[in-house]
């Protein structure tokens, strides 16, 4: 095995400059994930069936075809279509905001239909408004229930943020490539990269257990 790792010792801290761009391309996808993925999932338990179509044509697309490729028809093809360069960074965060939620709806679909019907016709015999039960009474117990899918969905979309790379974007995976190229030595740096992302991953994961034990001491 010709492995150097002393080779690419002075370019670590230029990789590592990666992570911002990455966690910036996952925090804002999860967010417009999360918003986008509740309205979704609102729409598909509606009783108005043009609704129902809409979102579920929606995630039809989203999850059938494959998430590199809309990140390429966003990037490569505003030009054409909008007459604009969209910023790789934009590119990056609608591709992966639009892409989670699609399965981030039918994750707190199924949260929502998991709750007891019963509190649900409570509200209702109350005279509680559809939206204001939705808001504070049905969707917070939905939550709970579908926090370990939700992070799952979140570590997830940290891994798949690696795709960037072919847009130019400048994350963790594109700088290793870059050190890869100069140094032309790409197992060490793109190793090291698996090393970040791995440790990422692992910190979500803690991160996510301890939300989800203090969830279950508030019951």
């Amino acid at each position: 095995m010709n492995l150097d790792f002393e080779t690419i010792r002075p370019s670590l801290p230029y990789i590592m400059e990666g992570i911002p761009t990455t966690l910036k391309v996952v925090a804002v996808a999860a967010v417009i994930g999360f918003i986008l993925g509740i309205l979704l999932s609102i729409l598909k338990i509606s009783r108005i069936k043009p609704l129902n179509w809409i979102a579920d044509f929606y995630t039809s697309i989203f999850r059938g075809t494959p998430l590199v490729l809309q990140l390429m028809l966003i990037y490569f093809g505003s030009p054409q279509i909008l007459g604009i360069q969209i910023e790789a960074f934009q590119a990056a965060f609608l591709a992966f905001g639009l892409n989670s939620a699609a399965y981030i709806s039918e994750i707190i679909r199924g949260g929502i239909l998991a709750v007891d019907k019963g509190q649900r016709e409570a509200a209702l015999a109350l005279g509680v408004p559809y939206s204001s039960m939705m808001l504070n009474i049905i969707l917070p117990q939905a939550i709970k229930n579908i926090l370990p899918s939700l992070v799952n969905e979140l570590i997830s979309l940290t891994k798949e943020s690696a795709v960037v790379t072919i847009i130019g974007l400048g994350d963790i995976m594109r700088r290793s490539y870059i050190v890869g190229g100069e140094t032309y030595k790409f197992f060490e740096p793109i190793l090291f990269a698996g090393l970040i992302y791995y440790v990422m991953v692992m910190v979500l994961t803690i991160l996510g257990k301890v939300i989800e034990r203090r969830m279950r001491r508030s019951d």
